[in-house]
């Protein structure tokens, strides 16, 4: 018994002698921790940074476009029937002249013969007072017939002329009406949707035109200009046309986000300003050779806006609060400075041009904002444009091996 006890307290002490080491390791392996964990926190960060300098801008204003056409010509017929034929499809490239329709001929076929018909009666009846003319003059001549039944011969025959020619305009009119029927181009470009089917009702006065023709070769841009953009662009009592000559080429981004490769120019600006949308309507043209830009579509006009002079910083070294922009500005004891800024709407989608709050030579952090850096933070600076090359070098050496 007494053996057993001792057994069981020696197991016992060596049970807490090894609980004591593993919590002793534990310990020290949380102090080492902690220890790491303060060295890391109290290591002044490497973070990018650039010097201020003045330098130019390139940006453009961007405006939304609507793209129509040189010519966009609505086509209608000019007489009444039922189409009969569609002789084009939509998107189809036709000339001036080319039938796009057919109507139905029949009644206006008719016509013509009616009027053809009609002609030759009048031109029976005019050979026959004709006739009847010549002999009154041979008899009115010899004195066996009165000036008056010669005079009335002639009138007659008169008559008979004027119906000829009545007849002639008619079937001329009738013939006319006929060639209506086949309604044609009215000018070289692409068809546009055709609503109108075989068997549909058309008509001069119908709400819907049969088609579009666009001429393409050259289109349209139109966009709208601010009161705001009017007033800048007639500064000094320029006058608005003289504005309008002197503007630079713009450019023309698709919808699909890419640059159109042919410059265009500004060739009108309404004198009115709408007062529903306190805008003015303005349209640039472009050539268009190939035909890639088509009537109806959309876009946005880029009218460049150059600079000289101007702080441009990258957007990521900016933050806001309270719909104010800041930056950190690095101060002679490298430690940080939250500075408020105010910047041009115009921009490039990377950077901002500083319009106040920044001078040349200042230092702005351009790393980490928004995530590691706070105020009144030191830092180790580091050039951006060097840290970014020598990234760059390092990134080529990994892919050429």
């Amino acid at each position: 018994m007494r053996k057993m006890t001792s057994t069981l307290c020696r197991v016992l002490s060596l049970t807490g002698f090894t609980a004591a080491i593993v919590a002793l390791s534990s310990c020290s392996g949380k102090g080492d921790q902690a220890a790491q964990m303060a060295a890391m926190q109290n290591q002044t960060p490497e973070l990018g940074v650039v010097t201020v300098q003045p330098g130019t801008s390139d940006l453009s204003h961007s405006y939304a476009a609507t793209i129509k056409g040189k010519v966009d010509v609505d086509v209608r017929p000019l007489v009444s029937g039922f189409v009969t034929k569609v002789n084009v499809d939509e998107g189809q490239f036709v000339k001036k002249g080319q039938p796009l329709f057919t109507l139905d001929q029949v009644t206006f076929q008719a016509a013509v013969e009616q009027a053809q018909a009609a002609v030759n009666s009048a031109q029976t009846a005019v050979n026959s007072a004709q006739l009847t003319a010549d002999n009154k003059k041979l008899l009115y001549d010899k004195n066996i017939i009165s000036e008056y039944e010669y005079q009335l011969a002639m009138n007659q025959l008169a008559t008979a002329k004027s119906q000829l020619a009545t007849a002639q305009a008619a079937l001329t009119s009738a013939r006319k009406n006929l060639s209506y029927t086949v309604v044609t181009a009215p000018v070289s470009g692409y068809v546009g949707s055709i609503p109108a089917r075989e068997g549909t009702l058309a008509s001069p006065s119908m709400v819907q035109p049969l088609t579009t023709v666009s001429d393409n070769s050259e289109v349209y841009a139109y966009f709208s200009l601010t009161e705001k953009d009017i007033l800048e662009m007639t500064q000094g009592d320029r006058s608005l046309n003289s504005a309008v000559s002197s503007m630079p080429a713009v450019q023309l981004r698709l919808a699909d986000g890419t640059i159109y490769p042919l410059e265009g120019k500004v060739a009108t600006v309404s004198g009115v300003i709408d007062s529903s949308t306190g805008a003015s309507s303005v349209r640039a043209r472009f050539a268009n050779p190939d035909g890639v830009l088509r009537s109806g579509s959309t876009g946005q006009i880029l009218i460049p806006n150059h600079a000289d002079n101007v702080i441009l910083i990258p957007q990521k070294a900016t933050f806001e609060v309270q719909d104010r922009r800041f930056v950190y500005v690095l101060n002679d004891s490298n430690k940080t400075v939250s500075t408020p800024i105010t910047v041009s709407p115009l921009d490039d989608g990377q950077n901002f041009v500083v319009t106040s709050g920044l001078e040349p030579g200042q230092r702005v952090v351009v790393e980490g904002v928004g995530t590691k850096v706070r105020p009144d933070m030191e830092i180790k600076p580091v050039d951006a444009a060097q840290q970014a090359a020598a990234m760059a070098a390092q990134q080529q050496a990994a892919q050429q091996k």
